[in-house]
């Protein structure tokens, strides 16, 4: 009897290990930043610009990557609540890089417990020295060229749930890697000339005429409240109206919990 109870007592101590070490399964995730060829490359807007960028700064806080379970769903409009991870401020630089290259990595964050990394959150500050959003770059139509410098001073924070695209990311296995993504969709702001203008995407974006018809002396270098006086109050609602929607994860959409919008909807 007493050597069936200590044999007992082994198994169970056993099972208590094995689970606690379970438990205790650990690999590496990444977090990474992607602006997308459509900043690395440069594209053509909705009204015919040839927009190239030099530089493409985004000032990053309160990164974090959840476990969430159920997943969760960006469009209720409240924050991913789980297991997490978070990674200090920088600002990043989208354009960085050409059409083979890799997300820009922010983050390498080791001992990260094992599962899926289904939900991500961030802020991008606008009292930054780079706003939250800065673009620098040249556009050119019919001859005309347009140096731009603009400096976006509206803080902006998202909330996004699983990455949407060819895969699925976030997995970490135990001693392996897993990556989640911050995706920036900067066509929703010029718009696509590839893309039929009757789109969704062409019909709210901005374009970039109003831009240029605002350009002093065939320049545009301007900050947020600038823009403000030098645009039409419908092009100004429309310019931030479509900053607020540059958040994704791949194409899976965010709720951007300043301006209150599901980017789906905006």
């Amino acid at each position: 009897m007493k050597k069936s109870f200590f044999f007992l007592l082994l198994i169970l101590l056993y099972v208590l290990v094995a689970c606690s070490n379970a438990a205790e399964e650990t690999g590496t995730l990444e977090i990474r930043a992607n602006g997308e060829d459509f900043v690395r490359n440069g594209f053509v807007s909705k009204d015919g610009w040839q927009i190239d960028f030099e530089n493409v700064f985004v000032s990053l806080e309160d990164v974090t990557a959840y476990r969430t379970d159920p997943a969760f769903d960006a469009a209720t409009g409240e924050m991913p609540d789980g297991d997490s991870l978070s990674i200090g401020s920088q600002t990043v630089d989208l354009a960085e890089g050409d059409a083979s290259a890799d997300p820009i990595l922010l983050a390498t964050l080791e001992d990260a417990t094992v599962g899926q990394y289904n939900a991500v959150s961030w802020t991008m500050n606008g009292s930054a020295e780079n706003g939250s959003v800065r673009l620098v770059g040249t556009a050119q139509k019919d001859g005309a060229t347009v140096p731009f410098d603009m400096t976006i001073e509206q803080d902006f924070a998202y909330a996004c749930g699983e990455y949407v695209g060819d895969g699925r990311k976030g997995f970490v296995n135990a001693d392996g890697t897993g990556d989640v993504e911050l995706t920036f969709h900067f066509d929703h702001v010029f718009g696509d000339a590839d893309s039929p203008m009757d789109d969704s995407l062409n019909v709210g974006a901005l374009g970039f005429q109003p831009l240029a018809d605002a350009a002093n002396g065939g320049e545009l270098t301007a900050t947020q409240s600038e823009l403000e006086g030098m645009l039409s109050a419908e092009d100004y609602e429309t310019l931030m109206d479509t900053l607020a929607t540059l958040g994704h994860v791949g194409e899976g959409h965010c709720y951007e919990m300043e301006f209150g919008g599901f980017t789906a909807e905006k």
